[in-house]
């Protein structure tokens, strides 16, 4: 029994994997089975959602950054949408779990009848859960990607850890600076000087 005897209508796929309509229901097993493969693969070889963000202005800014590639570059965007959200790096830090929380008491005694300020250190509680989780993501996996490939990054993580800094909390260091990065390209149009004879240097090798 069709799918018009039982009164259904044809199933249909908007995502550009599988599209079923009267004709294809209606054709042999072995054509319908090869426009399946063939709409498979043009899904998977097609440039989504690159095509579409590649129209954004932001698109070449974000690009220019070490370690934003054509996806990571679309989800920034679709994400953050305008970097004027966030006036400076803290509260970008903070929206994407990139902040440090910190938990203090007794801040304020007295001493001699005064009250003055106590130099008791504050105590870390990690990193802040209300976040974009999504977000977080990128930038970790940008610092992963810096920490073990040359270019700058890889130079900044390693002159973290001669200091003596633990390696996760050098990435950690790592995914902080990529985010201020992007929020000062995105924000000022420009690249800093260093960051920029790096990526002419790395496309020259690639030619």
């Amino acid at each position: 029994m069709t799918l018009a005897a039982k009164g259904r209508t044809p199933r249909r796929i908007v995502a550009g994997e599988m599209s079923l309509d009267r004709s294809e229901s209606a054709s042999p097993l072995g054509s319908t089975q090869h426009s399946f493969r063939v709409r498979r693969h043009s899904a998977r070889t097609s440039d989504w959602p690159c095509g579409f963000v590649d129209k954004h202005s932001a698109t070449k800014l974000l690009r220019q950054i070490p370690c934003i590639g054509p996806i990571r570059a679309a989800l920034l965007i679709a994400l953050i949408q305008t970097p004027y959200r966030f006036r400076t790096k803290r509260q970008l830090w903070a929206y994407s779990g990139l902040a440090l929380e910190t938990h203090g008491s007794a801040k304020y005694r007295y001493l001699e009848g005064q009250l003055r300020r106590s130099k008791k250190p504050v105590a870390l509680r990690g990193l802040n859960k209300n976040h974009k989780h999504d977000l977080k993501s990128i930038f970790k996996s940008a610092a992963t990607k810096g920490s073990g490939s040359a270019g700058p990054l890889h130079d900044f993580y390693e002159a973290l850890l001669a200091k003596g800094m633990e390696p996760s909390m050098a990435r950690l260091t790592l995914a902080r600076k990529i985010a201020a990065i992007t929020l000062m390209v995105w924000k000022k149009g420009v690249l800093s000087a260093r960051l920029r004879s790096s990526e002419a240097g790395r496309a020259t090798q690639k030619q």
